[in-house]
């Protein structure tokens, strides 16, 4: 049990008569990359703090990279960067001045080097005597994680890195998190980006301070028997209902433009021409109706459906 980068055994915390988190218990391996998954209020930035030492527990263990983070949290410093929501550069330093400052206030003297290196991976350099004030958000982001490593962790601790950040910025720096990975850093994030979450190695979906479950994205995909269909049809309401009222249905959420439903049996073809046939019986203009994978957010929603006190998953719309 020593070899973990974190370890998580039945930890929970509670603010009033919230349970922030409710008997959690998960951990990471060296140089994995781990997603705590789930909507905003599930638990992930409370975990992460505890993880941090900036909350304390109030029960179960844990431990990053052997020690407890509250008792030994001026020694885990050292090993560990933290990327917070709210992560704070100083607007009126420059790009440069930022990642020296928060060099120094980790002891480095000698981090010139270590400095242009993340400059470079950031593509920052052309840009290191702007002000943090006048930089793009994508850009503030980036500058944080250099921030964040200029120090050499031994792990990352990324809470929503990129929330509010543009589809450009977001893939540039899943590029920087691979190299980093590649580096041997051990990474867990949390984020709320169902699509982030396929490239972690293992993810923890996580609902109302809970853990539902912890798995490879791959084997969760696998969890959902049935087979899903795409269907896009006007009027969509009309389309959900007459859908919805098949015996063979087993599931049905709605994703914008796209209706995806579960269906009894395997047979994709045959779910297909059934989707076509119920809303065509039904006076409903069928549009495209295909078969496709399980995605993360169907296991997800699917997970949220079950769990205890949900509603009738049928009813539950996204």
């Amino acid at each position: 049990m020593a070899g973990e980068a974190v370890l998580v055994e039945h930890a929970a915390k509670r603010f009033g008569s919230t349970r922030a988190v409710d008997d959690v218990s998960f951990d990471v391996q060296p140089g994995e990359m781990f997603g705590l998954i789930g909507p905003d209020g599930a638990g992930k930035t409370t975990t992460i703090r505890l993880l941090c030492g900036l909350l304390r527990a109030d029960g179960g263990r844990i431990a990053v990279l052997g020690r407890d983070p509250v008792r030994d949290h001026s020694a885990l410093t050292h090993d560990v960067g933290y990327f917070s929501q709210r992560f704070s550069l100083y607007g009126d330093l420059s790009i440069d001045e930022n990642i020296a400052f928060f060099a120094e206030i980790h002891g480095l003297k000698d981090y010139a080097a270590r400095r242009n290196r993340l400059l470079e991976m950031t593509q920052l350099t052309p840009f290191r005597d702007r002000l943090a004030d006048r930089l793009s958000g994508g850009m503030k982001q980036k500058l944080a994680l250099a921030c964040t490593l200029v120090h050499q962790p031994r792990m990352i601790l990324l809470d929503e890195p990129t929330t509010g950040v543009d589809p450009v910025s977001r893939r540039e720096f899943w590029k920087l998190l691979s190299e980093f990975l590649s580096q041997g850093i051990t990474i867990l994030m949390a984020t709320p980006y169902l699509d982030e979450a396929e490239r972690c190695s293992r993810v923890g979906l996580f609902s109302s301070g809970k853990l539902l479950v912890v798995e490879t994205p791959a084997a969760l995909r696998q969890t959902l028997p049935g087979v899903i269909t795409e269907v896009m049809a006007a009027p969509q309401d009309a389309a959900f209902a007459a859908l919805q009222a098949h015996p063979a249905v087993v599931e049905m959420q709605k994703f914008g433009e796209r209706i995806h439903v579960r269906w009894q049996g395997a047979d994709p073809e045959a779910a297909v021409r059934t989707a076509r046939e119920t809303l065509v019986d039904r006076g409903v203009t069928p549009g495209s109706i295909r078969a496709i994978p399980a995605s993360l957010e169907d296991v997800f929603i699917n997970r949220v459906a079950h769990a205890p006190g949900a509603a009738d998953p049928q009813s539950r719309q996204s």
